[in-house]
Protein backbone atom coordinates (compact mmCIF):
# COMPACT_ATOMS: atom_id res chain seq x y z
CA UNK A 1 0.00 0.00 0.00
CA UNK A 2 1.64 3.52 -0.82
CA UNK A 3 2.05 5.91 1.67
CA UNK A 4 -1.01 8.16 2.30
CA UNK A 5 -0.02 12.01 1.20
CA UNK A 6 0.20 14.55 4.10
CA UNK A 7 -2.90 17.00 3.68
CA UNK A 8 -3.18 20.64 4.25
CA UNK A 9 -6.43 19.43 5.77
CA UNK A 10 -6.75 16.27 8.05
CA UNK A 11 -9.36 13.92 6.62
CA UNK A 12 -8.71 15.25 3.44
CA UNK A 13 -12.15 16.44 1.35
CA UNK A 14 -14.55 14.37 3.06
CA UNK A 15 -13.45 16.47 6.29
CA UNK A 16 -13.53 19.72 3.98
CA UNK A 17 -17.20 19.36 3.21
CA UNK A 18 -18.74 17.94 6.29
CA UNK A 19 -17.48 21.20 8.06
CA UNK A 20 -19.10 23.01 5.44
CA UNK A 21 -21.79 21.53 5.64
CA UNK A 22 -22.23 22.35 9.41
CA UNK A 23 -24.42 25.38 8.59
CA UNK A 24 -26.07 27.26 11.16
CA UNK A 25 -29.67 26.35 11.60
CA UNK A 26 -32.27 28.62 10.51
CA UNK A 27 -33.17 31.44 12.79
CA UNK A 28 -35.86 30.59 15.25
CA UNK A 29 -38.86 33.42 14.91
CA UNK A 30 -41.39 34.41 18.23
CA UNK A 31 -44.75 35.04 17.99
CA UNK A 32 -45.70 37.86 16.24
CA UNK A 33 -42.24 38.20 14.64
CA UNK A 34 -41.70 38.03 10.95
CA UNK A 35 -39.74 39.16 7.19
CA UNK A 36 -41.69 41.99 6.04
CA UNK A 37 -44.10 40.53 3.17
CA UNK A 38 -42.84 40.31 -0.63
CA UNK A 39 -44.83 42.99 -1.65
CA UNK A 40 -43.92 45.36 1.00
CA UNK A 41 -43.40 48.99 -0.04
CA UNK A 42 -40.05 49.61 -0.03
CA UNK A 43 -40.11 53.94 0.41
CA UNK A 44 -41.28 54.20 3.47
CA UNK A 45 -38.78 52.11 4.70
CA UNK A 46 -36.12 54.32 3.25
CA UNK A 47 -37.47 57.41 5.44
CA UNK A 48 -37.62 55.43 8.38
CA UNK A 49 -34.84 55.47 10.93
CA UNK A 50 -33.89 52.12 13.09
CA UNK A 51 -33.49 52.47 17.16
CA UNK A 52 -30.41 50.65 18.32
CA UNK A 53 -32.41 49.60 21.08
CA UNK A 54 -35.44 47.54 19.09
CA UNK A 55 -38.30 49.01 20.80
CA UNK A 56 -40.38 47.15 18.37
CA UNK A 57 -39.27 43.66 19.26
CA UNK A 58 -39.87 44.10 22.68
CA UNK A 59 -37.91 41.17 25.22
CA UNK A 60 -38.27 38.60 22.74
CA UNK A 61 -35.28 36.34 23.15
CA UNK A 62 -35.53 34.51 19.82
CA UNK A 63 -32.22 34.05 17.68
CA UNK A 64 -34.08 36.33 15.13
CA UNK A 65 -34.46 38.87 17.44
CA UNK A 66 -30.71 38.61 18.84
CA UNK A 67 -29.88 39.18 14.62
CA UNK A 68 -32.57 41.80 14.02
CA UNK A 69 -31.02 43.71 17.67
CA UNK A 70 -27.37 43.48 16.20
CA UNK A 71 -28.00 44.74 12.64
CA UNK A 72 -29.99 47.77 14.50
CA UNK A 73 -27.29 48.42 16.62
CA UNK A 74 -25.32 48.57 13.58
CA UNK A 75 -27.51 50.60 11.77
CA UNK A 76 -28.60 52.64 14.10
CA UNK A 77 -30.25 56.35 12.63
CA UNK A 78 -29.78 54.82 9.10
CA UNK A 79 -32.55 53.66 7.38
CA UNK A 80 -34.22 50.43 7.84
CA UNK A 81 -34.19 49.45 4.23
CA UNK A 82 -30.29 48.80 4.88
CA UNK A 83 -31.51 46.82 8.13
CA UNK A 84 -34.14 44.63 6.08
CA UNK A 85 -31.13 44.41 3.57
CA UNK A 86 -29.10 42.74 6.30
CA UNK A 87 -32.07 40.83 7.63
CA UNK A 88 -32.83 38.93 4.09
CA UNK A 89 -28.43 38.66 3.68
CA UNK A 90 -28.72 36.32 7.51
CA UNK A 91 -31.42 34.41 6.88
CA UNK A 92 -30.12 33.58 3.26
CA UNK A 93 -27.06 32.22 5.11
CA UNK A 94 -28.96 29.90 7.08
CA UNK A 95 -30.19 25.99 5.89
CA UNK A 96 -33.35 27.38 5.48
CA UNK A 97 -35.78 30.78 5.96
CA UNK A 98 -39.54 32.11 5.33
CA UNK A 99 -40.41 31.11 1.33
CA UNK A 100 -40.33 34.15 0.33
CA UNK A 101 -36.58 35.80 1.65
CA UNK A 102 -34.78 35.23 -1.75
CA UNK A 103 -37.60 36.37 -4.03
CA UNK A 104 -37.56 39.57 -1.51
CA UNK A 105 -33.61 39.94 -1.72
CA UNK A 106 -33.38 39.60 -5.25
CA UNK A 107 -36.61 42.00 -5.74
CA UNK A 108 -35.03 44.81 -3.77
CA UNK A 109 -32.04 44.71 -5.92
CA UNK A 110 -33.87 44.79 -9.28
CA UNK A 111 -35.70 48.22 -7.92
CA UNK A 112 -33.13 49.43 -5.44
CA UNK A 113 -29.86 48.78 -6.78
CA UNK A 114 -29.01 52.65 -6.81
CA UNK A 115 -29.90 52.96 -3.26
CA UNK A 116 -28.20 50.36 -1.63
CA UNK A 117 -25.20 50.87 -3.75
CA UNK A 118 -25.06 54.11 -2.49
CA UNK A 119 -25.24 53.82 0.91
CA UNK A 120 -24.40 49.99 2.02
CA UNK A 121 -20.23 50.10 2.55
CA UNK A 122 -18.12 47.57 0.89
CA UNK A 123 -18.02 44.98 3.18
CA UNK A 124 -22.15 45.04 2.97
CA UNK A 125 -22.10 44.92 -1.06
CA UNK A 126 -19.37 41.62 -0.90
CA UNK A 127 -22.14 40.27 1.47
CA UNK A 128 -24.70 40.81 -1.19
CA UNK A 129 -22.82 39.52 -4.44
CA UNK A 130 -21.97 36.51 -1.84
CA UNK A 131 -25.85 35.58 -1.61
CA UNK A 132 -26.46 36.13 -5.43
CA UNK A 133 -23.83 33.22 -5.61
CA UNK A 134 -26.23 30.97 -3.53
CA UNK A 135 -29.47 32.55 -4.50
CA UNK A 136 -29.73 34.39 -7.65
CA UNK A 137 -32.39 33.61 -10.15
CA UNK A 138 -30.45 33.18 -12.99
CA UNK A 139 -27.47 30.99 -13.66
CA UNK A 140 -25.67 33.73 -14.55
CA UNK A 141 -26.19 35.78 -11.67
CA UNK A 142 -25.11 32.48 -9.40
CA UNK A 143 -22.13 32.33 -11.58
CA UNK A 144 -21.44 35.82 -11.06
CA UNK A 145 -21.83 35.84 -7.40
CA UNK A 146 -19.83 32.67 -7.05
CA UNK A 147 -16.74 34.06 -9.63
CA UNK A 148 -16.93 37.61 -6.75
CA UNK A 149 -17.46 35.24 -3.47
CA UNK A 150 -13.79 33.40 -4.37
CA UNK A 151 -12.24 36.57 -5.79
CA UNK A 152 -13.08 38.33 -2.26
CA UNK A 153 -12.51 35.19 0.10
CA UNK A 154 -9.06 34.69 -1.58
CA UNK A 155 -8.35 38.06 -0.96
CA UNK A 156 -9.31 38.01 2.95
CA UNK A 157 -6.94 35.14 3.44
CA UNK A 158 -4.18 36.54 1.15
CA UNK A 159 -4.32 39.90 2.60
CA UNK A 160 -4.45 38.55 5.96
CA UNK A 161 -1.14 36.89 5.34
CA UNK A 162 0.49 39.81 4.46
CA UNK A 163 -0.55 41.25 7.84
CA UNK A 164 2.04 39.49 9.10
CA UNK A 165 4.95 40.36 6.98
CA UNK A 166 5.06 43.77 8.44
CA UNK A 167 4.63 45.29 5.09
CA UNK A 168 1.77 47.85 4.46
CA UNK A 169 -1.08 46.82 1.79
CA UNK A 170 -0.16 49.74 -0.53
CA UNK A 171 3.55 49.09 -0.21
CA UNK A 172 4.78 47.41 -3.35
CA UNK A 173 7.48 44.46 -3.12
CA UNK A 174 10.71 45.67 -4.42
CA UNK A 175 12.00 43.60 -7.89
CA UNK A 176 14.98 42.40 -5.90
CA UNK A 177 13.15 40.34 -3.69
CA UNK A 178 11.64 37.88 -6.49
CA UNK A 179 12.00 34.14 -5.01
CA UNK A 180 13.26 31.65 -7.39
CA UNK A 181 11.14 28.98 -5.82
CA UNK A 182 8.63 27.58 -8.21
CA UNK A 183 4.98 28.27 -7.25
CA UNK A 184 2.24 26.08 -5.45
CA UNK A 185 0.74 23.24 -8.04
CA UNK A 186 3.73 23.71 -10.85
CA UNK A 187 2.26 26.83 -11.76
CA UNK A 188 4.61 29.42 -13.80
CA UNK A 189 4.97 32.89 -11.85
CA UNK A 190 2.38 35.59 -12.98
CA UNK A 191 4.45 38.20 -15.60
CA UNK A 192 4.38 40.98 -14.11
CA UNK A 193 5.36 43.28 -16.90
CA UNK A 194 3.99 41.43 -19.56
CA UNK A 195 1.14 39.02 -18.42
CA UNK A 196 -2.45 39.64 -18.62
CA UNK A 197 -3.94 37.82 -16.10
CA UNK A 198 -5.58 40.24 -14.08
CA UNK A 199 -6.59 41.80 -16.85
CA UNK A 200 -8.34 38.89 -18.76
CA UNK A 201 -10.13 37.96 -15.05
CA UNK A 202 -11.50 41.57 -13.95
CA UNK A 203 -12.18 42.27 -17.93
CA UNK A 204 -14.22 39.49 -18.27
CA UNK A 205 -16.48 39.42 -15.04
CA UNK A 206 -16.97 43.36 -15.68
CA UNK A 207 -18.87 41.94 -19.24
CA UNK A 208 -19.92 39.31 -17.81
CA UNK A 209 -21.81 41.08 -15.50
CA UNK A 210 -23.44 43.67 -18.56
CA UNK A 211 -25.39 40.43 -19.20
CA UNK A 212 -27.84 41.13 -16.39
CA UNK A 213 -29.55 44.20 -15.72
CA UNK A 214 -30.45 43.14 -11.92
CA UNK A 215 -26.67 41.92 -10.47
CA UNK A 216 -24.55 44.36 -13.35
CA UNK A 217 -24.53 47.46 -11.14
CA UNK A 218 -23.08 45.42 -7.85
CA UNK A 219 -20.92 43.60 -9.41
CA UNK A 220 -19.43 46.87 -11.67
CA UNK A 221 -19.54 49.02 -8.26
CA UNK A 222 -17.59 46.53 -6.80
CA UNK A 223 -15.10 45.79 -9.44
CA UNK A 224 -14.66 49.88 -9.60
CA UNK A 225 -14.29 50.00 -5.96
CA UNK A 226 -11.54 47.01 -6.18
CA UNK A 227 -9.62 48.65 -8.86
CA UNK A 228 -9.69 52.10 -7.03
CA UNK A 229 -8.04 50.71 -3.73
CA UNK A 230 -4.67 51.10 -3.43
CA UNK A 231 -4.31 48.46 -1.37
CA UNK A 232 -4.87 45.42 -3.27
CA UNK A 233 -2.20 42.18 -4.74
CA UNK A 234 -3.81 44.48 -8.52
CA UNK A 235 -2.79 47.50 -7.17
CA UNK A 236 1.13 46.81 -5.70
CA UNK A 237 1.53 44.74 -9.33
CA UNK A 238 0.67 47.46 -11.51
CA UNK A 239 3.32 49.67 -9.19
CA UNK A 240 5.75 47.00 -9.60
CA UNK A 241 4.99 47.18 -13.46
CA UNK A 242 5.05 50.46 -13.84
CA UNK A 243 8.41 51.12 -11.75
CA UNK A 244 10.28 48.71 -14.48
CA UNK A 245 8.60 50.13 -17.34
CA UNK A 246 10.11 53.83 -16.45
CA UNK A 247 13.18 51.80 -15.46
CA UNK A 248 13.47 50.47 -19.18
CA UNK A 249 12.49 53.63 -20.63
CA UNK A 250 15.28 55.58 -19.05
CA UNK A 251 17.59 53.07 -19.91
CA UNK A 252 18.28 51.84 -15.92
CA UNK A 253 18.92 48.37 -16.88
CA UNK A 254 20.79 46.30 -14.16
CA UNK A 255 23.74 46.74 -16.67
CA UNK A 256 24.35 50.37 -16.91
CA UNK A 257 22.97 50.37 -12.82
CA UNK A 258 26.67 48.62 -12.32
CA UNK A 259 28.61 50.83 -14.64
CA UNK A 260 32.11 51.20 -12.81
CA UNK A 261 33.58 54.66 -11.51
CA UNK A 262 36.86 54.38 -10.37
CA UNK A 263 38.32 57.61 -9.04
CA UNK A 264 41.85 58.27 -10.01
CA UNK A 265 44.39 58.13 -6.27
CA UNK A 266 46.70 60.53 -6.39
CA UNK A 267 50.29 59.23 -5.82
CA UNK A 268 50.57 61.87 -2.32
CA UNK A 269 47.74 59.41 -0.92
CA UNK A 270 49.52 56.20 -1.48
CA UNK A 271 50.99 56.60 1.79
CA UNK A 272 52.29 53.30 3.13
CA UNK A 273 54.31 53.90 5.92
CA UNK A 274 51.74 54.09 8.49
CA UNK A 275 54.49 56.67 10.69
CA UNK A 276 53.62 59.30 7.65
CA UNK A 277 50.33 58.31 7.15
CA UNK A 278 47.21 61.47 9.01
CA UNK A 279 43.62 60.19 9.37
CA UNK A 280 40.67 62.14 10.74
CA UNK A 281 37.35 62.12 10.99
CA UNK A 282 34.48 64.31 10.39
CA UNK A 283 30.83 64.26 12.39
CA UNK A 284 27.62 66.86 12.41
CA UNK A 285 27.07 66.74 16.29
CA UNK A 286 24.03 67.39 18.05
CA UNK A 287 24.79 66.00 21.43
CA UNK A 288 25.56 66.43 25.28
CA UNK A 289 29.53 67.66 25.36
CA UNK A 290 30.10 64.44 27.36
CA UNK A 291 29.08 62.15 24.57
CA UNK A 292 30.83 64.23 22.23
CA UNK A 293 34.12 64.00 24.58
CA UNK A 294 34.12 60.18 24.46
CA UNK A 295 33.44 60.29 20.67
CA UNK A 296 36.61 62.10 20.33
CA UNK A 297 38.43 60.84 22.82
CA UNK A 298 38.09 57.82 21.58
CA UNK A 299 39.61 58.80 18.35
CA UNK A 300 42.29 60.76 19.27
CA UNK A 301 43.54 57.46 21.70
CA UNK A 302 43.12 55.41 18.52
CA UNK A 303 45.58 58.08 16.65
CA UNK A 304 43.80 60.49 14.93
CA UNK A 305 45.36 63.27 13.80
CA UNK A 306 42.42 65.59 13.13
CA UNK A 307 39.03 65.18 14.32
CA UNK A 308 36.69 67.49 12.72
CA UNK A 309 33.27 68.58 14.71
CA UNK A 310 30.58 70.37 13.40
CA UNK A 311 28.44 71.36 16.26
CA UNK A 312 24.77 71.53 14.53
CA UNK A 313 23.28 73.24 17.44
CA UNK A 314 26.34 74.95 19.06
CA UNK A 315 26.62 75.67 22.67
CA UNK A 316 29.31 78.68 23.55
CA UNK A 317 30.49 76.32 26.39
CA UNK A 318 30.82 73.25 24.06
CA UNK A 319 32.77 75.00 21.09
CA UNK A 320 34.43 76.43 23.98
CA UNK A 321 35.96 73.23 25.60
CA UNK A 322 36.20 71.23 22.44
CA UNK A 323 37.96 74.05 21.19
CA UNK A 324 40.99 73.81 23.96
CA UNK A 325 42.60 70.79 22.21
CA UNK A 326 44.89 71.33 19.45
CA UNK A 327 43.61 68.23 17.40
CA UNK A 328 39.88 68.85 17.28
CA UNK A 329 38.39 71.36 14.66
CA UNK A 330 35.30 72.39 15.93
CA UNK A 331 32.67 74.65 13.35
CA UNK A 332 29.78 75.98 14.82
CA UNK A 333 27.56 76.06 12.43
CA UNK A 334 25.20 78.78 13.41
CA UNK A 335 23.45 81.00 11.22
CA UNK A 336 26.74 83.22 10.58
CA UNK A 337 28.51 79.60 9.39
CA UNK A 338 25.15 78.66 7.16
CA UNK A 339 25.17 82.66 5.89
CA UNK A 340 28.97 82.22 5.06
CA UNK A 341 28.08 79.07 2.56
CA UNK A 342 25.66 81.39 1.11
CA UNK A 343 23.08 79.38 1.50
CA UNK A 344 20.04 78.07 3.93
CA UNK A 345 20.32 76.21 6.72
CA UNK A 346 19.07 72.40 4.98
CA UNK A 347 15.69 71.33 6.46
CA UNK A 348 17.29 67.37 6.78
CA UNK A 349 19.83 66.52 8.82
CA UNK A 350 21.26 64.16 6.20
CA UNK A 351 22.18 66.43 3.94
CA UNK A 352 23.55 69.02 6.58
CA UNK A 353 25.82 65.86 7.07
CA UNK A 354 27.14 65.36 3.82
CA UNK A 355 27.28 69.15 3.15
CA UNK A 356 29.92 69.16 6.02
CA UNK A 357 31.43 66.06 5.38
CA UNK A 358 32.22 67.08 1.96
CA UNK A 359 33.33 70.53 3.28
CA UNK A 360 35.38 69.01 5.55
CA UNK A 361 36.98 66.62 3.00
CA UNK A 362 38.69 69.91 0.96
CA UNK A 363 39.60 71.71 4.04
CA UNK A 364 41.37 68.70 6.24
CA UNK A 365 45.36 68.32 6.29
CA UNK A 366 44.76 64.48 6.46
CA UNK A 367 45.68 61.68 4.41
CA UNK A 368 42.58 59.94 5.13
CA UNK A 369 38.92 60.95 6.42
CA UNK A 370 36.36 58.94 8.05
CA UNK A 371 32.50 60.43 7.79
CA UNK A 372 31.18 58.85 11.25
CA UNK A 373 28.58 59.98 13.49
CA UNK A 374 28.58 60.88 17.49
CA UNK A 375 27.64 57.38 18.38
CA UNK A 376 30.23 55.31 15.92
CA UNK A 377 33.27 54.53 17.38
CA UNK A 378 36.06 52.58 14.98
CA UNK A 379 37.51 49.21 16.33
CA UNK A 380 40.29 48.60 14.54
CA UNK A 381 41.99 45.23 15.32
CA UNK A 382 45.05 46.88 14.85
CA UNK A 383 46.43 50.21 14.67
CA UNK A 384 44.18 52.24 12.38
CA UNK A 385 47.14 53.86 10.59
CA UNK A 386 48.45 50.36 10.15
CA UNK A 387 44.70 49.42 8.55
CA UNK A 388 45.25 52.25 6.16
CA UNK A 389 48.91 51.86 5.29
CA UNK A 390 47.77 47.88 3.93
CA UNK A 391 44.65 49.55 1.17
CA UNK A 392 45.22 48.52 -1.92
CA UNK A 393 47.22 51.83 -3.92
CA UNK A 394 44.50 51.75 -6.59
CA UNK A 395 41.29 52.00 -4.03
CA UNK A 396 39.62 55.27 -2.88
CA UNK A 397 38.48 54.27 -0.22
CA UNK A 398 38.32 51.47 2.59
CA UNK A 399 34.78 50.68 3.73
CA UNK A 400 34.36 49.75 7.82
CA UNK A 401 32.22 46.86 8.04
CA UNK A 402 28.77 47.80 10.63
CA UNK A 403 28.69 46.29 14.20
CA UNK A 404 25.84 46.75 16.35
CA UNK A 405 26.60 47.31 20.20
CA UNK A 406 24.75 45.18 22.52
CA UNK A 407 22.45 46.29 25.75
CA UNK A 408 22.97 44.53 29.07
CA UNK A 409 26.54 44.52 29.74
CA UNK A 410 29.20 46.57 31.86
CA UNK A 411 31.59 46.78 29.15
CA UNK A 412 30.76 47.17 25.22
CA UNK A 413 30.10 44.07 23.45
CA UNK A 414 28.97 44.48 19.54
CA UNK A 415 26.99 41.75 17.04
CA UNK A 416 28.02 41.46 13.53
CA UNK A 417 25.94 40.50 10.80
CA UNK A 418 26.16 37.14 9.43
CA UNK A 419 27.71 38.01 5.68
CA UNK A 420 30.16 39.74 7.48
CA UNK A 421 31.67 36.50 9.30
CA UNK A 422 30.92 34.46 6.02
CA UNK A 423 27.96 32.53 7.55
CA UNK A 424 24.27 31.99 5.43
CA UNK A 425 21.27 34.83 6.78
CA UNK A 426 19.51 31.99 7.41
CA UNK A 427 21.02 31.50 10.81
CA UNK A 428 19.14 34.49 11.93
CA UNK A 429 15.84 32.61 12.56
CA UNK A 430 17.39 30.88 15.00
CA UNK A 431 19.60 33.77 16.46
CA UNK A 432 16.70 35.87 17.09
CA UNK A 433 13.39 33.22 16.32
CA UNK A 434 10.27 35.86 16.60
CA UNK A 435 12.24 39.11 14.74
CA UNK A 436 15.23 37.54 12.72
CA UNK A 437 13.33 36.86 9.38
CA UNK A 438 12.46 40.70 9.79
CA UNK A 439 15.46 42.68 10.31
CA UNK A 440 18.38 43.27 7.63
CA UNK A 441 21.30 41.38 8.92
CA UNK A 442 19.96 41.17 12.36
CA UNK A 443 20.39 44.52 13.01
CA UNK A 444 17.87 47.42 14.05
CA UNK A 445 20.48 50.10 12.38
CA UNK A 446 22.14 50.37 9.29
CA UNK A 447 24.33 47.70 7.75
CA UNK A 448 26.00 49.43 5.24
CA UNK A 449 29.06 50.11 7.46
CA UNK A 450 30.94 53.93 6.83
CA UNK A 451 33.65 55.05 4.74
CA UNK A 452 37.65 55.78 5.29
CA UNK A 453 38.18 58.15 2.09
CA UNK A 454 41.21 59.37 0.96
CA UNK A 455 41.82 62.76 0.21
CA UNK A 456 43.35 65.27 -2.20
CA UNK A 457 40.68 64.08 -5.28
CA UNK A 458 38.83 67.02 -7.04
CA UNK A 459 35.08 66.91 -7.81
CA UNK A 460 34.35 64.13 -4.38
CA UNK A 461 31.74 65.15 -2.37
CA UNK A 462 30.43 62.55 0.62
CA UNK A 463 27.27 61.01 1.10
CA UNK A 464 25.98 58.76 4.24
CA UNK A 465 27.30 55.22 3.48
CA UNK A 466 28.78 56.29 0.01
CA UNK A 467 31.26 58.76 -1.68
CA UNK A 468 30.36 60.24 -4.84
CA UNK A 469 32.53 61.40 -7.26
CA UNK A 470 31.76 63.58 -11.01
CA UNK A 471 28.48 62.98 -9.63
CA UNK A 472 28.46 58.92 -9.93
CA UNK A 473 29.04 56.57 -7.31
CA UNK A 474 32.51 55.83 -6.60
CA UNK A 475 33.21 52.29 -7.46
CA UNK A 476 37.04 51.39 -6.36
CA UNK A 477 36.33 50.51 -3.05
CA UNK A 478 37.69 47.94 -0.88
CA UNK A 479 36.18 46.01 1.65
CA UNK A 480 39.10 45.43 3.99
CA UNK A 481 38.29 42.56 7.04
CA UNK A 482 39.55 43.31 10.66
CA UNK A 483 37.94 46.81 10.73
CA UNK A 484 35.05 47.55 12.16
CA UNK A 485 32.73 50.38 12.81
CA UNK A 486 30.65 49.79 16.58
CA UNK A 487 27.08 51.63 16.63
CA UNK A 488 25.72 52.39 19.73
CA UNK A 489 22.43 53.19 17.96
CA UNK A 490 20.25 51.54 20.90
CA UNK A 491 22.81 51.35 24.04
CA UNK A 492 20.06 51.25 26.59
CA UNK A 493 16.19 50.65 26.41
CA UNK A 494 15.42 54.12 27.30
CA UNK A 495 17.71 55.84 24.89
CA UNK A 496 15.95 53.36 22.62
CA UNK A 497 12.62 54.67 23.02
CA UNK A 498 14.05 58.69 23.38
CA UNK A 499 15.36 58.48 19.79
CA UNK A 500 12.38 56.39 18.72
CA UNK A 501 10.23 59.42 17.24
CA UNK A 502 12.59 61.24 15.71
CA UNK A 503 14.11 58.12 13.83
CA UNK A 504 10.71 57.25 12.58
CA UNK A 505 10.19 60.45 10.79
CA UNK A 506 13.86 62.33 10.23
CA UNK A 507 16.45 59.46 11.04
CA UNK A 508 17.22 56.05 9.77
CA UNK A 509 13.55 54.36 10.53
CA UNK A 510 11.78 56.93 8.39
CA UNK A 511 10.19 55.57 4.93
CA UNK A 512 11.76 56.78 1.59
CA UNK A 513 9.87 57.97 -0.80
CA UNK A 514 10.12 55.44 -3.83
CA UNK A 515 11.43 53.07 -2.26
CA UNK A 516 9.19 50.14 -1.14
CA UNK A 517 12.37 47.93 0.28
CA UNK A 518 11.04 46.66 4.05
CA UNK A 519 12.44 48.48 6.54
CA UNK A 520 12.78 48.60 10.55
CA UNK A 521 10.25 51.25 10.71
CA UNK A 522 7.74 49.10 9.19
CA UNK A 523 8.71 46.25 11.75
CA UNK A 524 8.26 49.13 14.56
CA UNK A 525 4.26 50.57 13.20
CA UNK A 526 3.62 47.54 12.91
CA UNK A 527 4.24 46.67 16.77
CA UNK A 528 3.08 50.02 18.02
CA UNK A 529 -0.40 49.57 16.47
CA UNK A 530 -0.51 45.89 17.06
CA UNK A 531 1.07 45.34 20.59
CA UNK A 532 1.87 49.08 22.01
CA UNK A 533 4.95 49.59 23.68
CA UNK A 534 4.90 45.68 25.29
CA UNK A 535 5.84 44.61 21.66
CA UNK A 536 8.56 47.29 21.21
CA UNK A 537 10.18 45.86 24.65
CA UNK A 538 10.06 42.04 23.19
CA UNK A 539 11.94 43.46 20.04
CA UNK A 540 14.15 45.42 22.47
CA UNK A 541 15.06 42.47 24.69
CA UNK A 542 15.09 39.44 21.90
CA UNK A 543 17.32 41.52 19.59
CA UNK A 544 19.37 43.92 21.49
CA UNK A 545 20.15 42.70 24.79
CA UNK A 546 22.91 40.19 25.48
CA UNK A 547 21.54 37.37 27.44
CA UNK A 548 23.17 34.55 28.24
CA UNK A 549 21.24 32.54 25.32
CA UNK A 550 21.55 34.92 22.64
CA UNK A 551 25.35 35.18 23.65
CA UNK A 552 25.86 31.40 22.98
CA UNK A 553 24.24 31.64 19.82
CA UNK A 554 26.35 34.55 18.35
CA UNK A 555 29.69 33.59 19.61
CA UNK A 556 28.38 29.93 17.92
CA UNK A 557 28.14 32.06 14.48
CA UNK A 558 31.26 33.85 15.19
CA UNK A 559 29.07 36.63 15.20
CA UNK A 560 30.04 38.02 19.15
CA UNK A 561 32.98 41.12 18.93
CA UNK A 562 33.68 41.70 22.47
CA UNK A 563 35.40 45.40 22.24
CA UNK A 564 35.74 47.45 25.26
CA UNK A 565 35.83 50.93 24.96
CA UNK A 566 36.75 52.05 28.35
CA UNK A 567 35.96 55.95 27.20
CA UNK A 568 36.11 57.51 30.25
CA UNK A 569 39.41 56.15 31.40
CA UNK A 570 40.28 57.85 27.18
CA UNK A 571 39.05 60.75 28.33
CA UNK A 572 41.59 61.20 31.32
CA UNK A 573 44.10 60.27 29.06
CA UNK A 574 43.55 62.56 25.66
CA UNK A 575 42.32 65.60 27.71
CA UNK A 576 44.03 65.86 30.51
CA UNK A 577 44.54 69.36 31.70
CA UNK A 578 42.11 70.77 29.07
CA UNK A 579 39.35 69.93 30.45
CA UNK A 580 40.16 70.51 34.43
CA UNK A 581 36.89 71.30 36.26
CA UNK A 582 34.80 69.35 33.65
Amino acid sequence: MSEQKKTTYPGGFDAIVAQMETRMAPFTYGPGEELPPLDVDFQPLKQKRMDSAAPELGKSSSTYARKYRELAGEFDSEPALLHLHGLLVANLRRDDQPPHTAQLFLRLWAEEADYLIAHLDARWLVSAVTTFGDHGQTELQRSLGQSLSVLFGMMKLYETERLFSGSAPDQAFAWKRKSAKQLAMQMDAYAITGGGLDINMLGRLWQEADRDEVIRPLVQRLLSLLIEDDKTVFRRLRTMRSRKEKQRAAGATPETKKKRNPVPVPASRQITDPARLRWGTVSLVKAPLDAILRFAAHNLDLGAHRVHIYLDDPEPATVAALSRHPRIEVTACDVAYWAAQKKDRMDSHRMRQVWVATQAYYDTDCHWLAHIDVDEFLLPQRSMAEHLARAEPDKIAIRLTSAEQMAGQAEEVFKLTPRAVGRPASVLEDIYPTFGLHLRGGFISHIEGKLFVRTGVEGMRFGIHAIHWQGEPATNIEEMPGIYVGHAHAPTWQQFIADLAFRMTDGSYRKVAGKDRFRFGDVVDFLIENEGEEGLRTLYQEVCTLTPNLAQKLGENGMLLDYPLRLEEKISRVFGPYLEGR
